[in-house]
Formats: structure tokens, C-alpha cells, sequence
């Protein structure tokens, strides 16, 4: 019974941490790394300090998915965010959920 309770708590855990590795992936996978990282400034901000700026507006989420089909630049200084068209509305919408938990 013991041993049951600690696998259960295991894949608990496990499943806890899936959707933050599978939206790093998803970012990897679509070359939002190239100019972000999850906790420091590269070419663009950190997906923290994007979530530390919009943190409590409710209208971030739509704002920001938005912002990252169509482009964006003067939010974090004059180097352009380029349009991501090409990446499918599923994975900008998850990617955006997953930046807005980051603290």
C-alpha cells in the first residue's frame, strides 16, 4: 500500500511539471528561443519579465497572442518581434498560457 501511495505521488508530480517542459518544448520547436529565454534577456525579453509586466490584466492573454502572430516592436525597446503567422494558433495560444505562469 505504501509503495502504491509513492508511485501515485510520482506521477502526480510528474504530471505537475509536464505542461511547463512541453511548452519550453513547443517554444524550442517554433524558434521562440532564438531570441527569448525563460529567465534572462536575449535578443528579446525573458518569458518572466513578460509575464511580471502583465501580470493581473486580464486582457494580456488575447494581447499577447495576438502580438506574437502579427509582430510587435516598442514594448521592450526598437528591436522588432517579427510576425509568427506560420505557427498554428493551438501552439500560440499554449505558449502564451505557459509565458503568463512563469514567476
Amino acid at each position: 500500500m505504501r509503495k502504491t501511495g509513492l508511485v501515485i505521488a510520482t506521477f502526480a508530480i510528474a504530471a505537475a511539471a509536464a505542461p511547463a517542459f512541453a511548452s519550453e518544448e513547443l517554444a524550442r520547436k517554433n524558434a521562440c528561443t532564438a531570441c527569448h529565454a525563460v529567465d534572462k534577456k536575449l535578443v528579446g525579453p525573458a518569458f518572466k519579465d513578460v509575464a511580471a509586466k502583465h501580470r493581473g490584466n486580464a486582457k494580456a492573454e488575447a494581447m499577447l497572442q495576438d502580438k506574437v502572430k502579427k509582430g510587435s516592436v516598442g514594448t521592450w525597446g526598437q528591436v522588432p518581434m517579427p510576425p509568427n503567422a506560420g505557427v498554428k494558433d493551438d501552439d500560440v495560444k499554449a505558449l502564451v498560457k505557459w509565458i503568463l505562469t512563469l514567476k
